[in-house]
C-alpha cells in the first residue's frame, strides 16, 4: 500500500530512505504527513511494501529527524572513505561541506590524521556521489574495504607518502644549498663575495640562481601549485595555497629583478629566490616529519593488526591441515602448539597450557587454559600444546571488534573539536586578507625601499600561518590515546567518552558481577559439637548435588575442591526459599535456611551469634541438618573481585563521589559497601529503576555521572549516564549499551581510564594552546608589528622553519601520551578475596 503527496514544485534530487516501524497505512501517512513538513520538500512517496520513503528535496538530516519525530527510524548506512591530498585542518572543512552537500547525507566527519571520512547516509546509492563531490573539492576518495586488505592498503599508501617526501627533500636541499652559497654567502663574506664574483659575473649568478631556484619550486614543489591553484581558484584557499602565493611571489619578484630589473622602482630590484626555495624545503621537510610522526601515532593499531595469525593448523575429518586463517570455519578443532598463536577464538576441548593475553586484555600475567576454558585469536600459547574448538571467526572474534571500537574512536571528533572548526573555516582566508594588508600598509608607510619590505613581510605572514598544527591537535592526541586505552585493555567504543570521562564528579556501580565476582562461593564451613567439617560439606554437598540454585552450586564446588568424593542421593525434596532435604547413604540430610530448621523442629540458636556476624558482613549462612540434628553452618558468599578494593580506593583519591546501585536487598548491599568504603547505596532497585537512579544522581545536567556494569538489567542505566563502562566478560547488550568496555573485566582499569582520559584532554589543550597561541603571536610579528618600537622582523625563511615545527611539535606533544602508564597497581591489604555476598 502506498499513498503520494503531489509535488508542490519542480522535482529536485530524490532521496530514497529506508524506514523501519512502519506497520500499517496510517504508519504511511503519519510518516508523509511529517516529511511534507520539512521546509524544501517538493514530493514524498512511501511504500509499506518496500519500507521506503522517496522524497523530493529538503535537507536529509531535517528528513531524518522529521522521521524519528514522527515515531519511526529511518534507516542509516556508515560509509567509510579514504581521503589523500589534505594537508591541513581547512582541507578537513572542505571535505566536511563537499560531503554534506550530497543529498542523502545526514552527518560528515573527516578526519586529518586518520586520514578517513565517516558518513553517515540516508540513501545507500550515493557512494559514488561522495568520491564525485570530494573531487570536485579537489582531493581524492575510495571506500574503505574495497580492497581486500584495506589496512594494508593505507599504510602501504603512507609508506609510499613517506618514501616520495623523502625523495622530494633531498632533492629540493640539494638544490638549496648551493643557492643558499650564491644568494647568502656574498652578505656573510666580503671575501667570499670578490671570489664568487671572480669566477662568474652579476647576472650569471642571478641565472644560475634562478635556474636552481626553479628545481625547487616546479620538481618537489611543484605539488604546492597544483593543490594550491585548484583550491584558490575555487574561492577555497588552503594551507598549500598559502606556500604558493609566498613562495611564488618571492620567485616572481627575484625573475623580474633579475630579467627585467627596469619594471621595478629604483633601488628594489633585489632578488630572494633563496626565501622561495627555503621555504619549499623546510615545508617539504616538516611534512615528512609529519607523515613519520602521524604513522607513530597510528602504531597501536599496527600491533593489533600483526597480532592476527596468518595461518591456522585445523583438524577435519581425522586429518591435520594448514589453512589461511580466513578459511577457519566455527566447528573447526584448532591445533596450536607451544609458541605459536592462537589464530581463532574458541573453547579448549583438550590440553593444558599458559597463554600471553596481554597485547589484547592488558593482563601482564598468562592465563591457565584447560578443557573448558575460552582463548582469544591473536594472544600466544606459551608451553602447552592445546586443541580447541572455533567459535568466532573472521569479522566475528574479539580481536576484529576491538580494531573496529579502535578506529572507531579514532577518527571520532570530540565535542572541543567544534572550536577548532569554527576557526579554520575561516584561517586561511583570513591570513591572505591579513597578507594583503600587511603588504599595503608596508607599501604605503614602509621606510624605503618599501617595495622589498612590503614582499618581504607579505610572504612572512603567509608562509608562518599554520592551520596544519590546529587540525593535528585534536585527532592526533584521540588517536594516540586511545590506541593506549586499547594496550592497556580498555576499549572506547564512543570517542567523545574520552572528553566526558574526563570531567565526571560521580561514579556508580552494579554489584553483582561488576564489584563482585557474580557467583556464589563457601566462605566457611563450621562444624557443630560432634560432628566433622569435613563429613558435614560431604553429605551437605552430596544432598545439594540435585539442586540447580547458585548456593547449592557454590557448596557441590566446595566440597569438590576439597576433593572430596560425594554419594548418590534418594528422596530429593525442595523447599522454594527455605532449603532442601534428601537421603544420603541412609541418613537424612537437610540443608537451608533458619525457617527450614524450625520447620523440621530443629534448633538453630546454637550459630545465632555466628549467623548474625555472617550477615552483617553481607554473608549468606545456610544450616546444615543430619539426622534431625543442628551438624553445622555453611557461609556462602559472592566474593569481591581481588582489585575492586584497589579501584574503589584509587577512585576515592581521585575525588569522585561513588555510589552502588543493586538489585540486593539493603542490608546485604550495605555490608559490601562497609567493606568497599563507598559510603551511598542504592539498594532493591529494578532494572528499569537503575536508570532513573542514574538520572537523579545527573541531577539537572550539572553532574556527570559514569555507569559501570555488567548484566542485561544494566543496559538502560549504562545508555542513561554521561559515560557506560561494560565489562568485557558481561553480556552483548551490555558492551552494546556501553561508551567503553573493560576487556579483562578488572576493576582496577576505571580509575585508569579516568587517569587517561584526563591526560588525553591535558594533551588535546596543550596542543590547542600552541596551535592557537603560535598563529596568534607570529602572524602579528610576521606583519612586521614590532619593526615600529624594535626594529624587529621576521625573515620568510625563518617563518617557514616557525610552520613546519609547530606541526612537528603538535604530533610530538601528542606521542608523549605513549608513555602513559596508568595507575599503580598495589596490592590489597588482606586476603585476595574478600566476602561479599550471593
Amino acid at each position: 500500500m502506498q499513498a503520494t503527496l503531489e509535488p508542490r514544485g519542480n522535482q529536485t534530487s530524490v532521496l530514497d530512505i529506508p524506514v523501519d516501524g512502519m506497520t500499517c497505512a496510517s504508519c504511511v501517512g503519519r510518516v508523509e504527513k511529517a516529511i511534507a513538513a520539512v521546509p524544501g520538500v517538493t514530493r514524498a512517496q512511501v511504500n509499506l511494501a518496500t519500507g521506503r520513503a522517496q522524497v523530493a528535496g529538503g535537507d536529509a538530516t531535517a528528513i531524518a529527524a522529521a522521521i524519528r519525530a514522527a515515531g519511526y527510524e529511518p534507516a542509516e548506512t556508515e560509509v567509510n572513505l579514504s581521503i589523500t591530498g589534505m594537508t591541513c585542518a581547512s582541507c578537513v572543512g572542505r571535505v566536511e561541506k563537499a560531503l554534506r552537500g550530497v543529498p542523502g547525507v545526514l552527518a560528515a566527519n573527516v578526519n586529518l590524521a586518520t586520514e578517513r571520512a565517516t558518513v553517515q547516509l540516508a540513501d545507500p546509492t550515493a557512494v559514488l556521489a561522495l568520491i564525485a563531490a570530494i573531487a570536485a573539492a579537489g582531493y581524492q576518495a575510495e571506500p574503505l574495504g574495497a580492497s581486500a586488505n584495506p589496512r594494508a592498503d593505507m599504510q602501504e599508501r603512507r609508506e609510499a607518502e613517506q618514501s616520495e617526501l623523502g625523495r622530494a627533500v633531498v632533492i629540493a636541499a640539494l638544490a638549496t644549498l648551493p643557492l643558499m652559497v650564491i644568494e647568502m654567502g656574498p652578505h656573510l663574506s666580503e671575501t667570499f663575495h670578490h671570489w664568487l664574483l671572480g669566477i662568474a659575473d652579476i647576472f650569471t649568478l642571478k641565472v644560475t640562481a634562478f635556474a636552481l631556484a626553479s628545481i625547487v619550486l616546479f620538481w618537489p614543489g611543484l605539488r604546492f601549485f597544483l593543490k594550491g591553484g585548484p583550491a584558490l581558484l575555487r574561492g577555497a584557499p588552503d594551507m598549500n595555497a598559502l606556500v604558493m602565493i609566498g613562495a611564488g611571489a618571492a620567485y616572481l619578484y627575484s625573475a623580474v629583478a633579475t630579467f627585467r630589473p627596469g619594471w621595478l622602482p629604483e633601488g628594489t630590484a633585489h632578488t630572494y629566490f633563496e626565501t622561495g626555495a627555503v621555504i619549499v624545503t623546510l615545508i617539504l621537510l616538516g611534512r615528512w616529519f609529519e607523515a613519520r610522526a602521524k604513522g607513530r601515532t597510528s602504531a597501536a593499531i599496527s600491533r593489533l593488526v600483526t597480532l592476527q595469525a596468518r595461518t591456522a593448523r585445523v583438524l577435519r575429518d581425522g586429518i591435520e591441515s594448514e589453512i589461511a586463517v580466513e578459511e577457519v570455519r566455527v566447528g573447526d578443532l584448532v591445533l596450536v602448539r607451544p609458541g605459536e598463536k592462537v589464530p581463532v577464538d574458541g573453547e579448549v576441548v583438550e590440553g593444558s597450557s599458559y597463554v600471553d593475553e596481554s597485547m589484547v586484555t592488558g593482563e601482564p600475567a598468562p592465563a591457565h587454559k584447560s578443557a573448558g576454558a575460552s582463548v582469544i585469536g591473536g594472544t600466544i600459547n606459551r608451553n602447552g600444546a592445546l586443541r580447541f574448538r572455533a567459535e568466532k571467526v573472521g569479522a566475528d572474534t574479539l580481536l576484529a571488534q576491538i580494531l573496529r571500537m579502535v578506529e572507531a574512536a579514532q577518527g571520532a571528533k570530540l565535542p572541543i573539536q567544534a572550536l577548532v572548526d569554527r576557526v579554520t573555516n575561516w584561517f586561511v582566508p583570513a591570513v591572505i586578507l591579513v597578507s594583503a594588508i600587511t603588504f599595503a600598509a608596508w607599501l604605503y608607510f614602509g621606510p624605503s625601499p618599501a617595495l622589498t619590505y612590503a614582499l618581504v613581510n607579505a610572504v612572512a605572514v603567509l608562509i608562518v600561518a599554520c592551520p596544519c598544527a590546529m587540525g593535528l591537535a585534536t585527532p592526533t592526541s584521540i588517536m594516540v590515546g586511545t590506541g593506549k586505552a586499547a594496550e592497556l585493555g580498555i576499549l572506547f567504543r564512543q570517542g567523545a567518552a574520552l572528553q566526558s570521562l574526563s570531567g565526571i564528579s560521580t561514579i556508580a556501580f552494579d554489584k553483582t558481577g561488576t564489584l563482585t565476582k557474580g557467583t556464589p562461593e563457601v566462605t566457611q564451613v563450621v562444624a557443630a559439637a560432634g560432628f566433622d567439617e569435613t563429613e558435614t560439606l560431604r553429605l551437605a554437598a552430596s544432598a545439594e548435588s540435585a539442586s540447580e540454585h547458585p548456593s547449592a552450586e557454590a557448596i557441590v564446588d566446595e566440597a569438590a575442591r576439597r576433593g572430596l568424593t560425594l554419594a548418590t542421593t534418594s528422596d530429593f525434596q525442595a523447599e522454594p526459599g527455605m532449603g532442601i532435604e534428601a537421603t544420603v547413604e541412609g541418613r537424612r540430610v537437610a540443608v537451608g535456611s533458619k525457617r527450614l530448621m524450625r520447620r523440621l523442629g530443629i534448633d538453630p540458636d546454637g550459630f545465632a551469634a555466628r549467623a548474625e556476624a555472617l550477615a552483617r558482613e553481607g554473608q549468606s549462612p545456610l544450616y546444615a541438618a543430619i539426622d534431625g540434628k543442628l551438624a553445622g553452618l555453611i557461609a556462602v558468599a559472592d566474593q569481591i573481585k581481588p582489585g575492586t578494593p584497589a579501584a574503589v580506593e584509587s577512585l576515592r583519591r581521585l575525588g569522585l563521589r561513588i555510589v552502588m546501585v543493586t538489585g540486593d536487598n539493603r542490608g546485604t548491599a550495605e555490608a559490601i559497601a562497609r567493606r568497599l568504603g563507598i559510603d551511598e547505596v542504592r539498594a532493591e532497585a529494578l532494572p528499569t529503576e537503575k536508570a532513573r537512579i542514574v538520572a537523579d544522581l545527573q541531577g539537572d545536567g550539572s553532574r556527570r555521572v559514569a555507569f559501570v556494569g555488567d548484566g542485561i538489567n544494566d543496559a538502560p542505566a549504562l545508555a542513561q549516564a554521561d559515560v557506560g563502562i561494560a565489562m568485557g566478560a558481561g553480556t552483548d547488550i551490555a558492551i552494546e549499551s556501553a561508551d567503553i568496555v573493560l576487556i579483562s573485566g578488572d576493576l582496577r582499569h576505571v580509575p585508569e581510564a579516568i587517569a587517561l582520559s584526563k591526560a588525553t584532554m591535558t594533551n588535546i589543550r596543550q596542543n590547542l594552546g600552541w596551535a592557537f597561541g603560535y598563529n596568534v603571536l607570529l602572524i602579528p610579528v610576521a606583519a612586521g608589528l614590532l619593526y615600529p618600537l624594535w626594529g624587529v622582523l621576521m625573515s620568510p625563511v625563518f617563518a617557514s622553519f616557525a610552520m613546519a615545527f609547530s606541526s612537528v611539535s603538535v604530533l610530538a606533544n601528542a606521542l608523549r601520551l605513549k608513555r602513559f602508564t596508568g595507575q599503580p597497581r598495589t596490592e590489597e591489604s588482606g586476603p585476595a578475596n574478600v566476602p561479599a555476598t550471593a
